[in-house]
């Protein structure tokens, strides 16, 4: 298969499919240099639309269709999907390892089963899946293949979801979901399927959110050394995405931890500020850290370490920009926060 660029229609397609369902990401993914954002935006377009499928589709079957989706494109004729074939063009023109998305959905196929996991590493190896594989693919698309950059790559994925599972805490109980490690339920005192029959927030539970949140500060520390080897011009975009999401892990402090009754949302005013401090962060000098990978993201790191690149790295291009860039972004977070703020509001 010959590495093209993905169509533009097909670019253009996937870019309104994140406009609409992923609007964090369509905003912040501006801060990265074009080269980027735009196989970026193809990579989680496809994502997307697989969580989508498995979501509102009949579990397993979804599953098995997206394996055969996957199968055609990495056999180079991908179904006449927009995202399908703009993620075909990614996986050639970036040499992405078929087990990345292969493990993702494998991660999916565990949410259909309802696993739950009983220790940190089991809740690690499903994040592994469902984020640490994004965060791989991600860095291979910024040329960052070395085992350090992937592992610090897998990461910050697997600290993204853990931010996550720990905001949508009451939302999963009510859907009959439940992620919190069960040995550190027990450990509070917290029968979990008594606790799953009546989801109420209790000092101990936060407790367990308390320390899950910990975890993630750990390993957002972690990435901070990967994204400070990255090109100049792609800092800014990973490092926005790394303090957004650590600041919903603050949200969810501001409120004592209670995640059951109330969801955490940033704010779009502290979102414009803690961009603005992306930049800053961005610019400074790499920092020389280096770490294991995490055991449940080796396969990850081996994955790509042992797959054939014919891809050569991305070309470092000038930075001076990049405070444009965050001005047109912050503007684009205040005009998505009035617009929410309107729907809310019925104005």
């Amino acid at each position: 298969m010959q590495p093209r660029s993905p169509d533009r229609g097909d670019l253009a397609a996937c870019r309104a499919l994140l406009r609409g369902g992923s609007r964090t990401f369509f905003a912040a993914s501006f801060l990265l240099p074009r080269r980027v954002r735009e196989p970026a935006s193809a990579l989680y377009a496809f994502c997307r639309l697989a969580d989508d499928a498995v979501d509102l589709a009949a579990g397993t079957p979804a599953i098995g269709a997206l394996r055969e989706r996957l199968a055609r494109i990495y056999e180079g004729r991908p179904s006449p999907i927009a995202a399908d074939r703009a993620f075909a063009d990614v996986v050639a023109a970036f040499d992405i390892p078929r087990a990345l998305p292969e493990a993702l959905l494998e991660g999916f196929e565990w949410d259909v089963a309802g696993r739950r996991y009983e220790t940190l590493g089991g809740l690690n190896d499903y994040a592994a899946r469902v984020a640490g594989t994004v965060g791989a693919m991600m860095a291979l698309v910024m040329g960052a293949r070395s085992p350090d950059q992937v592992a610090r790559a897998c990461d910050l994925g697997v600290a993204m979801q853990l931010s996550n599972i720990a905001r949508d805490v009451g939302e999963d109980a009510r859907a009959g979901r439940l992620y919190l490690p069960l040995a550190w339920l027990h450990e509070a005192g917290i029968d979990p399927d008594a606790w799953l029959g009546r989801p109420v927030f209790t000092g101990p539970l936060g407790g367990v959110v308390q320390r899950l949140l910990r975890e993630a500060e750990r390993l957002y520390e972690r990435a901070g050394a990967g994204v400070a080897a990255l090109p100049l011009d792609c800092r800014p975009g990973i490092n926005a995405a790394r303090t957004l999401y650590a600041e919903i892990g603050r949200e969810v402090e501001r409120h004592g931890f209670d995640s059951v009754a109330r969801r955490a949302v940033v704010p779009g005013a502290r979102k414009a500020r803690l961009l603005a401090r992306a930049l800053a962060a961005s610019i400074g000098a790499p920092r020389r850290a280096s770490a294991p990978p995490l055991p449940e993201t080796r396969f990850l790191v081996e994955a790509v370490a042992s797959a054939p690149a014919h891809a050569s790295g991305p070309q470092a291009i000038a930075w001076w920009n990049l405070y444009d860039r965050i001005v047109r972004v912050i503007d684009l977070f205040e005009r998505l926060e009035r617009r929410e703020r309107a729907l809310r509001t019925g104005g």
